[in-house]
């Protein structure tokens, strides 16, 4: 008998599966006629994440991801305390980003060494409200097996698993145990 865990991993790899036989890279945008009018001043979509260890998670992020670290930023703790993000702290951010250009969503990357944080249930994407994974599209999903498995990263599941042609899926975890989806060919 497959565990409720196995079952679910099965419907959703099979999910991603027919989503990638459709064309998952364009989408249709529904519920709106013709709205012409914009709602955002850009597509891009940027996502903070509080680490553990910010040295230890932008050289996972940088090395063994492949992302590009681009200028951060901080704030002080007054102004961070003032929008409500902080509690009388100073907010310091690493950036990264994808690819070149301007228009890139950037995974803003902080710490707060003094704060009494407390980790999130990430046992499955399903034990915590809340955003659950990264999805990554590589170029070449291979070398990124190889980063991976040089940084003794370990795969998720049955992983990586094939999504028709040349693409396939592979999980992992970040070092705060955040889930990390990457998709992309497999090269010969």
């Amino acid at each position: 008998m497959k565990s409720p865990h196995t079952i679910l991993t099965e419907r959703f790899l099979a999910l991603l599966l027919f989503v990638s036989i459709l064309g998952g890279d364009s989408f249709e945008v529904l519920g709106q006629e013709n709205d012409s009018s914009e709602v955002f001043s850009s597509p891009v979509l940027d996502l903070g994440i509080v680490v553990k260890d910010l040295d230890k998670s932008a050289s996972f992020y940088k090395d063994v991801i492949g992302c590009k670290e681009v200028k951060g930023f901080s704030a002080p703790p007054a102004f961070a305390t003032s929008i409500g993000l902080v509690n009388e702290m100073e907010v310091v951010a690493r950036v990264f980003v994808l690819g070149a250009g301007e228009k890139q969503s950037r995974l803003k990357m902080m710490s707060f060494p003094k704060a009494e944080a407390s980790q999130t249930d990430q046992t499955y994407i399903h034990s915590t409200l809340g955003f659950s994974y990264l999805t990554l599209h590589v170029t070449d999903l291979s070398a990124s097996i190889e980063r991976l498995k040089k940084a003794k990263v370990t795969f998720l599941g049955k992983t990586p698993v094939p999504l028709g042609g040349k693409n396939a899926l592979l999980v992992i975890r970040d070092p705060d145990g955040n889930f990390i989806e990457l998709i992309g060919p497999m090269q010969d």
